[in-house]
């Protein structure tokens, strides 16, 4: 009778989960495929000019000739002052936060690559590449890919506009799904990034596509709303920057 009782339990709950289940429209596939975040940049111009906003809130303008990083992560920054052509390095301990321009060669790479993905072309805009916008860095203390001491680091804020209750940074060692191509045409598939630094609250982690069901409760359990329209055995990882901007619209709205 236990053993009854336990399989119809089992089952009763496997038909819940099921019945949880969202399917969504093409369109709507479509719209949550679309890639809200700002474009990562790794190397700043050393012919535009940058600010770097002390901890103190003294404020330094010049041009970035040197920035030194860990795991991609930028723990120093070297700049020549614009006004007294001086040239000062700053530690990442000192500085709140940072504005930079992305390199022209930098971009240039990052058209091109662009350029050689089909999918780019329906889930990603152009200018996101090509755009001249200062790229805005905060400091953060955090363990680099879950693994290594806090340490205090610049890291790039690839949400802005959508970032006061979860913020995404631009991890420059992430790795993207591959995808093929025939005949060295343009690549049908993959260019998913698979991880960012992602902050909610007090916490800062490391997020893996892999982690992702693990810790989508984390993310979004604490919106109801959201959780029925988006339940996380219905979405994707490539849905991960759409799900950010509709659960912040969603808690502010």
């Amino acid at each position: 009778m236990r053993l009854t009782s336990l399989l119809l339990a089992l089952c009763l709950a496997g038909t819940t989960t099921f019945a949880q289940k969202v399917k969504y429209s093409k369109e709507d596939i479509k719209k949550m495929e679309t890639y809200l975040f700002n474009e990562g940049f790794n190397t700043p111009s050393p012919k535009k000019t940058s600010t770097i906003i002390l901890k103190d809130g003294t404020s330094y303008k010049g041009f970035c000739s040197k920035i030194e990083t860990k795991k991609g992560q930028i723990y120093e920054v070297a700049i020549k002052d614009s006004a007294t052509k001086k040239n000062a390095t700053f530690h990442a301990e000192q500085i709140n936060e940072m504005y930079v321009y992305p390199s022209n060669a930098e971009k240039i790479a990052k058209v091109a690559k662009y350029m050689g993905n089909i999918r780019n072309f329906g889930t990603k805009k152009l200018t996101k590449n090509t755009n001249n916008d200062r790229i805005y860095f905060v400091n953060q203390t955090v363990s680099l890919k879950n693994k290594k001491d806090d340490k205090e680091f610049l890291m790039q804020v690839i949400n802005p506009g959508f970032d006061d209750i979860i913020s995404v940074y631009h991890d420059p060692r992430a790795k993207e799904t591959t995808g093929f191509s025939v005949m060295g045409s343009p690549q049908l598939g993959g260019g998913v990034i698979k991880s960012y630094y992602v902050k909610k609250g007090d916490k800062i982690m490391w997020l893996h596509k892999d982690d992702f069901e693990d810790n989508y409760d984390f993310l979004f359990g604490d919106n109801a709303e959201f959780m029925k329209k988006y339940p996380k055995n219905s979405v994707e990882w490539d849905y991960f920057s759409f799900l950010i901007s509709a659960y912040t619209d969603m808690n502010n709205g």
